[in-house]
């Protein structure tokens, strides 16, 4: 099977986008529950009814099935509400409800209010449980080749067959979530150094920031854990151009190997399906941004590139 590229954009955008269908994506609202905190009338993410309700009558929550919200309404303070969440889910993951808690990082992802304050802060396995916006970095490196071979190779690195998730896909160079308190860019240069063992004076001299890629993505089985589950996420893009004898290598067990390929090899790739669903949207927003992908050979080239900036429903930073 091959797969277009608007076919990739909606692998990865996977929720409902109300531009294109408003009355699917009225009729998926009314079946899911909204994440609440007390005194912030609003919804921080969404979750599955099969979710929402494992939290009926459980300390620091109150559930509301007519109005389908979920409501944390313990703390006054973010860390006081990190706690309280921090307590429900060690109780759920001890009980093992749900098996994306068998994931359990011990990485803190920040939840913010609309006003760009932190509200609480998530165990990362957890995060798609409540549907929260989550961070992190992805950065695309390549070198400059003659015109006459494609004028760019880009490195590519296959994931580890014994990863959590996305198990021997296709990856962006480095990339990584982003824990609470953490800026981008630190989180980048960490990232580089542990997953491509690429120098941090080389990282902090060529990397360049590219904007952002925002997508609504509905968790399945490649996933790990139960399906179904919501991932609204923000990733923080960066291109960086490396010298020919600087070449990326895994420095930990999540990068099997590094591949240095043509534009041409790397979109037969994106067509067979091999990339991690986000990473084949970094790679189009990648061939946005240098001129690969235009309007002149891509038919959908105005959807990819609104896609690829999706206004996402909840609070961002």
């Amino acid at each position: 099977m091959s797969f277009s590229n608007l076919d990739l954009v909606n692998e990865c955008d996977s929720f409902p986008y109300y531009q294109t269908n408003p009355s699917l994506y009225a009729a998926s609202l009314s079946t899911y529950y909204s994440l609440r905190v007390h005194g912030h009338d609003y919804p921080l993410g969404y979750l599955l009814p099969s979710v929402a309700q494992v939290f009926h009558n459980v300390p620091h929550w109150d559930l509301d099935s007519t109005q389908r919200t979920l409501t944390l309404i313990a703390g006054h303070n973010a860390d006081e509400r990190s706690e309280a969440v921090r307590q429900t889910l060690l109780a759920l993951r001890k009980t093992g409800h749900f098996k994306v808690l068998e994931k359990w990082r011990d990485e803190l992802y920040a939840v913010y209010g609309r006003n760009k304050e932190l509200l609480f802060r998530v165990e990362r396995s957890a995060s798609p449980l409540l549907g929260v916006v989550t961070y992190g970095v992805h950065m695309t490196a390549y070198v400059r080749v003659p015109e006459e071979e494609g004028g760019m190779k880009i490195w590519i690195p296959r994931r580890a067959k014994t990863k959590q998730t996305y198990g021997g896909m296709l990856d962006n160079a480095v990339a990584g979530g982003m824990a609470s308190g953490e800026t981008p860019l630190e989180c980048l240069v960490r990232e580089c150094a542990e997953e491509a063992s690429l120098p941090e004076d080389v990282v902090r001299a060529r990397v360049k920031a590219a904007g952002t890629v925002t997508y609504f993505y509905i968790r399945t089985e490649k996933a790990g854990g139960e399906t179904g589950l919501m991932q609204p996420e923000c990733q923080y893009v960066y291109d960086i151009e490396l010298p020919v004898d600087v070449v990326p290598r895994p420095g930990d067990d999540e990068v099997e190997e590094f591949y240095l390929w043509s534009v041409e090899e790397v979109k037969a790739a994106l067509a067979r399906g091999e990339f991690k669903p986000n990473c084949a949207l970094v790679m189009l927003d990648f061939f946005v941004r240098h001129g690969v992908l235009t309007a002149e050979n891509e038919e959908d080239y105005i959807e990819i590139v609104a896609r690829c900036h999706r206004k996402l429903e909840f609070p961002t930073l």
